[in-house]
This record gives structure tokens, sequence and C-alpha cells, in this order.
């Protein structure tokens, strides 16, 4: 750690090792020029400690032991082949340059990876193929093309204030997003609704997947 409490990976390889970002006083800084292979990182720090320059993650694991919230850049990040385990609130992931016009924000991707053990909520997957990617289920449920079918899914009656607060809303997201995954229990103790009322909505739709 140096002086400012920054503790940073940049310009080399790392293969096969687990890594423990957990330590609430440092500033983790991942890249540039960071490769990481085939390693466990495990996060237990909030976004303001975190920060991502361009790393390359492949078949990597986050074991993400503290709820992770409003975190937009693992768009500085390129994902193939990760695991995703633990707590994410309004995280996004994959292509987005328009976010923020620095270098390594041009390079963000996401492909093959998994996010069935984690529990997300608001999380947005940018300018990337869904198909290769597997969502959390049910609870969670996630809203495939949010943008191009926002007209679909506003065609039906969405429990409590879900639908003019959620559903309503979808298209002035950013042009980008592919895909947005939702909690129904937290939905549910926000929004004046249970689960089970979200549930026979989702169940009409082949755009969501839960």
């Amino acid at each position: 750690m140096d002086s400012l409490g920054n503790i940073v990976f940049k310009d080399r390889e790392i293969e096969n090792e687990r890594l423990e970002l957990t330590d609430t006083k440092a500033n983790y800084i991942l890249g540039p020029s960071l490769t990481m292979r085939n390693c466990t990182i495990v996060l237990k720090v909030s976004a303001r400690r975190l920060s991502l320059k361009q790393p390359r993650f492949i078949d990597c694991t986050f074991e993400v032991k503290q709820e992770l919230k409003n975190y937009q850049s693992w768009v500085a990040a390129s994902l193939k082949g990760c695991r995703f385990k633990g707590r994410l609130t309004g995280c996004d992931f994959g292509y987005w340059p328009e976010y923020m016009n620095l270098p390594w924000y041009q390079h963000g991707a996401i492909e093959d990876c998994d996010f069935t053990e984690a529990r997300m909520t608001g999380c947005r997957i940018m300018g990337a193929d869904p198909a290769t990617l597997r969502f959390p289920k049910w609870p969670c449920f996630t809203l495939l093309d949010p943008i191009g079918r926002s007209r679909e899914l506003n065609s039906v009656q969405w429990p409590g204030q879900v639908g003019p607060i959620i559903i309503e809303t979808l298209q002035k997201q950013p042009p980008g997003t592919v895909a947005l995954t939702e909690d129904a229990t937290a939905i549910a103790k926000r929004f004046d609704t249970t689960p089970e009322e979200l549930r026979a909505v989702v169940e009409k739709f082949d755009c969501i997947v839960y």
C-alpha cells in the first residue's frame, strides 16, 4: 500500500491465485495492463474503494462478501468465462463507452459469464450478447432487450407501483442496455406488492428469464 492508501495491480498476468480485496482502508486499483486467469477474487470493500482500469478477467470467480452497490466500473473491465457469487445492486457490465470519456471505458466486454450464484438488483448488461450469459434464477428475473420490448412489457398491469416506477421508465435506459436484472423480493418490499404477484406477470413474457 502506498502513502495514499492505494494497492495497485497492473502490468502483469496473474494465474491460479486467490486475491482478497478486503482492507476497508485501502483503495484497490486493478489495471491497466492486468490479466487474471483462473483466479478467485474476494471483494469485501465498498464501490468507492475499487477501481478497474481495463483489466482482463478470464475464467475467474468473484466472491462478493459485502453487497456491492451502484458500481458502474465493471464496464471498464473485460470479463470472459467468469462466475459471480454474492449480492450486486445497481451494477453495470459490458461495453458502454459513453459512460465516461476515459480510455479504459472504451474496452469493456462481457461474455460466457455465470451469475446464477449472485443476487442482483437493478443490474444492467450493456452492449453484449446476453445469450452467452447465465442469469440468476427466481426470485431474480431478467428483462431481455428491455428498451425494444418496453411497449410489450407495458401492455399488462403490473402489481403495486412496479409498472409506473420500473416498467414505464424502460425506454429511458441507456441505448446499449441489452438486459436488466431485478430481485422480486427487493422490488416487492419497495413497491407495495409480493413476489408471488410479480411472478404471475413475469411468467407471461418470453423476454423475461427467471
